[in-house]
């Protein structure tokens, strides 16, 4: 799926506080080098030139050190201890920015209700895959659009922050 950008997408101010994403992003497939090049023509002239991308490998099997996009090329790297749903940008002119990666085998309906959750959620900060899991908890389904196992939906009962209204 091509990357998606509202024409108003929200811009920190100065010294205000963040929340735990900037936004999302629905790839297509799970092939960095492939996708990586249509997400940044898309947040180049927004954010800034992206310089370096960081994932966690776990949803990603081929995590190439070098991504040519647009005439220059983005750095990628990989950390274990990150979110597995979640990207890390990095830009000269902006600094950092944190995409919530929904899976490419997400159902339609399920990764609206996850883009929209993450550009617009005013709730307590929440990472990558608690926005997953609540969407999980709350329609139970996965975000893949399987249905959830009894042990899996027993989990995400109760407790889950209501990132949708």
């Amino acid at each position: 799926m091509p990357a998606t950008v509202q024409p108003t997408l929200p811009q920190p101010r100065p010294g205000a506080a963040r929340g735990l994403l900037d936004g999302a992003w629905w790839p297509r497939s799970r092939d960095l080098l492939s996708e990586l090049p249509s997400l940044t023509a898309v947040l180049d002239p927004l954010w800034g030139r992206i310089t370096r991308v960081a994932v966690n490998p776990v949803y990603w099997p081929d995590i190439p050190r070098k991504v040519p996009v647009d005439g220059h090329i983005v750095k990628a790297g990989w950390f274990t201890e990150f979110d597995p749903h979640k990207l890390l940008l990095l830009s000269y002119d902006n600094g950092r920015r944190d995409l919530l990666v929904i899976p490419p085998e997400t159902g339609t309906e399920s990764a609206a209700r996850l883009m929209a959750a993450a550009s617009g959620h005013d709730g307590p900060p929440l990472t990558a895959s608690a926005f997953i899991a609540a969407d999980e908890g709350r329609y139970g389904a996965a975000a893949s659009g399987a249905p959830l196992d009894p042990e899996e939906a027993w989990e995400y009962e109760g407790g889950v922050p209501e990132i949708v209204r």
